[in-house]
């Protein structure tokens, strides 16, 4: 698993670059991030100490499904899945559905953060 680069710019700029790359006019380079937050409050919020101690607990444990990682973190279950929710939103944990299961699998544990 290797680091994920987090790029931190204004909702505008976010949106100039996401229209540019849809209509060809840029292509990102490989170096570049492919997570982007607005702001390092709203960073800071999704990548708290709790969150990353859950993305170590998720690669260390491998739970089969929310209801044993919330048996292993000690998490309510509904917290715990309003939590990957937002963490898979960002592309930093995948959800796999199994069967009747959610497995959580941590796509990162590891950040860089560049800020514009």
């Amino acid at each position: 698993m290797s680091k994920v680069r987090i790029g931190i710019m204004p909702q505008e700029k976010i949106r100039e670059r996401m229209l540019l790359i849809a209509t060809g006019a840029y292509k990102p380079k490989p170096g570049e991030p492919k997570i982007w937050f607005t702001s390092m409050r709203s960073l800071a919020e999704v990548l708290s100490d709790e969150n990353r101690a859950l993305l170590h607990a998720i690669r260390d444990t491998q739970p089969n499904s929310i209801k044993e990682l919330s048996d292993t973190t000690g998490r309510k279950p509904g917290n715990l899945s309003r939590t990957l929710k937002t963490l898979s939103g960002y592309g930093i944990v995948e959800l796999k559905k199994d069967s009747k299961q959610v497995k959580p699998i941590a796509k990162a544990v590891e950040f860089e953060i560049l800020a514009a």
